[in-house]
């Protein structure tokens, strides 16, 4: 009788999730009450476990990981797998979104009330969650505890590791791949409900100089020039020498993603850059889901504990200032401390946290943000804590192709291809591939502080995420460049265009210099995006040595507290290329977990 019931509930549970998918009434059977939450629907199909290990409460609690690995495991064997809930019938389906395969309950929750986490970044109001009408309860992860922080310390560590790494982004990712490589017992803490950070949300590609790629297109491309482009974008307010580690080891970086199982085929131009040397994957998809994808299963195969729902809110010192560990406020553990030699910062900017930037960069304060929700500058806030220096920490990038009136980054890489940038009325105002601020000033400069991209379909065939755009309803649209000057006013747009595509043409741009003109506008249909600055990455941070060792206030190495990523300063100087982010979580994040294992090893 017990398994009858189990299969009968499996069969209602199926009936549910078609019909969330789907949009289909409920039966009666399977009829949510007004205001009743997710877990009191299941446990009258089926009691508590069938979603959580035992029945009784003290078992519950005893089995539940604040990565809720067995509930989510449970809503997949009972609803059926992302593949399997996928539906072409939906406008837009969360189970098919660039995040990946995320756990079910960084959407849905048992107790509380259900958050779409598509709506962090995105406005699908028509979009209703399931049980979405159940009592909000109060987040786990409000106000850091000091209280419960000091407890936790003075009652010890309840595990003991050799590494930590903090941020599940894609720097943290790979310092944690390294170091267990290495030889290291590593965990990787994420304090989000599922890993990729900021990089998840990256759309151009790394930048590599000497790679394979370079080579089967003839391109010329050296160490030298590399790194003077960085410098350059920086205003040469950069580290030379993370810049020269940057470049010398920008290849290997390529290589070893591909050999953890990427795709950087494809190769293009971004803004800054004298030559094409942003790889990305080829067929034009974005490469920040992509090589977290790759990241995610190559820590997998690592048997890499990777604990969600986890944030890192103390990093604890031994009198003489050496590592003791960190304290770790989970979901459901609460906090606890775990003893390491070496920590790994990896936890990127504070693009999203809106009272640093009103205090670092207040002219900023009021910008849109492209920055996932995690950004919000917490490994700053740690490495303070304990004395460490930090290096350009006021100097903050707007990327001036943000979706007007959005949080849809619209990736340089468009520019690259070969889309133009014009003004309201269809003029064109600078150079497309200049460097990111020089290119948001200049919009800043216009009279409506915003401008249009301008592309046709040859652009759409290479690079498919631009279809993305119009699925969202960014993109105006007409079969004539006449009829596309028509729906958004730009008035001059037709001249313009006549102009560029004699310049290309030509192969010269005589208005604005633009070296790289790999596409005219002569396929229809004719696009056109509106775009404006916003907050994309934070250039400075906590000050590293080449080692990513993390430097106090006096510049000495902190010993065995590590750092990569968007959380330092230094690599970029004052202004950041597109496609050195990337780069710089690959290069550096190796370099922190090797390090990091090297040096808990030595210590043993």
């Amino acid at each position: 009788m017990k398994i009858l019931q189990g299969e009968m509930m499996k069969l209602k549970l199926a009936t549910l999730s078609a019909a969330v998918v789907l949009g289909l009434s409920l039966t009666a059977p399977v009829q949510a009450e007004s205001g009743q939450a997710l877990a009191k629907f299941h446990a009258e199909m089926g009691g508590c476990d069938s979603c959580h290990v035992g029945e009784k409460i003290k078992d519950i609690k005893a089995n539940l990981t604040d990565s809720q690995t067995h509930e989510n495991a449970q809503c997949q064997d009972c609803h059926g797998s992302y593949q399997e809930l996928a539906n072409d019938e939906l406008e837009f389906d969360p189970h098919t979104s660039h995040l990946g395969e995320i756990n079910c309950t960084s959407c849905h929750v048992g107790h509380s009330k259900p958050e779409l986490t598509c709506n962090r970044c995105h406005s699908f109001d028509d979009m209703e969650m399931p049980f979405a009408d159940s009592k909000e309860k109060k987040a786990w992860n409000g106000d850091w505890n000091q209280k419960k922080i000091q407890k936790a310390i003075d009652k010890g560590p309840v595990e003991t590791v050799d590494v930590i790494v903090v941020g599940g982004g894609s720097a943290g990712f790979n310092a944690a791949i390294s170091a267990k490589e290495a030889g290291a017992n590593v965990v990787l803490f994420e304090k989000n409900e599922y890993t990729g950070g900021n990089s998840m949300l990256a759309a151009g590609g790394i930048n590599a100089v000497g790679t394979p790629q370079q080579k089967a297109k003839g391109i010329e491309d050296s160490v030298e020039w590399y790194a003077e482009d960085a410098m350059k974008g920086g205003r040469y307010q950069n580290d030379p020498k993370l810049v020269q580690i940057l470049s010398e080891r920008s290849a290997d970086a390529v290589k070893w993603l591909e050999d953890l199982g990427a795709n950087m085929d494809d190769l293009k131009r971004s803004g800054g850059a004298r030559v094409e040397r942003t790889h990305r994957p080829s067929g034009g998809h974005s490469v920040g889901p992509h090589i977290i994808d790759t990241l995610r299963k190559a820590a997998e195969q690592r048997d890499i504990p990777v604990r969600v729902n986890s944030r890192v809110e103390k990093i604890v010192l031994n009198d003489d200032k050496s590592i003791a560990g960190v304290v770790v406020h989970g979901r459901h553990s609460g906090y606890n401390m775990i003893a390491a030699d070496s920590v790994v910062l990896a936890t990127g900017g504070y693009g999203m946290n809106k009272e640093m930037i009103a205090y670092y960069r207040p002219t900023f304060a009021d910008m849109t943000s492209s920055n996932n929700v995690t950004a919000t500058g917490d490994g700053i806030t740690l490495a303070k804590e304990i004395g460490a220096s930090m290096t350009d920490i006021d100097w903050v990038q707007a990327h001036p192709t943000i979706g007007k009136d959005s949080r849809i980054l619209v990736s340089e890489t468009v520019r690259g291809v070969g889309a133009i940038m014009v003004n309201t009325d269809g003029q064109r105002f600078i150079n497309e591939l200049t460097t990111r601020d020089r290119a948001s000033d200049a919009i800043l400069k216009t009279e409506a502080q915003w401008a249009w991209l301008v592309f046709d379909e040859q652009l759409v065939e290479k690079k498919k995420m631009v279809r993305g755009y119009d699925h969202l309803g960014m993109l105006s649209k007409s079969d004539t460049i006449k009829g596309l000057a028509e729906i958004t006013g730009m008035k001059d747009l037709v001249k313009t265009a006549t102009d560029y595509n004699q310049y290309q043409a030509n192969g010269k741009d005589d208005a604005f210099g633009r070296e790289d003109m790999p596409l005219n506008l002569s396929k229809p249909p004719y696009y056109a995006v509106r775009v404006q600055p916003g907050i994309h990455h934070v250039m400075g941070g906590v000050a590293v040595d080449t080692d990513a060792n993390v430097l106090n206030l006096q510049s000495w190495k902190m010993d065995g507290l590590y750092a990569a990523g968007e959380v330092t300063g230094g690599v970029h100087g004052y202004n950041r290329l597109g496609g050195n982010a990337i780069a710089d979580t690959v290069v550096f994040g190796r370099i922190a977990g090797e390090n990091a294992a090297k040096f808990a090893k030595e210590k043993k």
